[in-house]
């Protein structure tokens, strides 16, 4: 009976182990910017169209990489993100190379803590869809205002206004991710091989 009882427990041990392996495995960690990381952008979209390009879920992380002492990041509000207000953010970061957790669904607003390059569009708008359940919310929302287009650039569209349904954006693709999720390949397959090593446990 004993035996018993501490194989069951060493089972259960495993059985944890690996769904925080599988847990970890699905999470992306996505470079904002891509190869040119958080700086002023060349156009008014850019950050805004990077975004759209990919598809956010809670447990996510945005990887900020900037020069730190000539730029920071800073977690803002709706209104201070339309207004490029740098002066009471949610939050500051300024290491140079800031990972930030995006831990609920729903819409997440960051600038830069320069104010002459948020108001020269260094700034950014995630929308976090869904939990890793694959329960769908509903945002009634509406995004911020497009930044006016600078001379010599076809003005953007008008935003859309009132309340809307979102979709979930295709998959993204590996260019939008950091090259360190490489690994998210490698840990499916650990926790694949967990999944196998657990069955084996079990069935014994």
């Amino acid at each position: 009976m004993a035996l018993n009882l501490k194989n069951m427990t060493y089972r259960g041990f495993c059985l944890v182990c690996l769904l925080m392996i599988v847990n970890k495995a699905y999470a992306r960690e996505f470079t904002v910017g891509g190869g040119k990381g958080w700086t002023v952008p060349s156009g008014s979209q850019v950050y805004g169209q990077w975004a759209e390009q990919s598809r956010f879920q809670i447990g996510d992380s945005l990887l900020f990489v900037y020069q730190p002492n000539q730029d920071s990041v800073l977690q803002v509000t709706r209104d201070a993100y339309d207004t490029c207000n740098t002066d009471s953010p949610t939050a500051k970061f300024a290491d140079g190379k800031t990972s930030f957790t995006l831990n609920h669904s729903g819409p997440y607003y960051f600038i830069s803590g320069n104010k002459d390059n948020c108001k020269k569009n260094e700034k950014l708008v995630v929308i976090v869809m869904a939990d890793r359940s694959g329960n769908n919310n509903t945002t009634s929302s509406s995004l911020p205002s497009p930044a006016p287009a600078p001379s010599g650039e076809s003005a953007p569209s008008p935003p859309v206004s009132g309340t809307f349904e979102m979709s979930p954006a295709p998959m993204p693709t590996t260019s939008q991710e950091t090259p360190n999720n490489a690994a998210t390949s490698s840990s499916f397959a650990a926790a694949f091989l967990g999944a196998a090593l657990a069955s084996t446990l079990f069935l014994q």
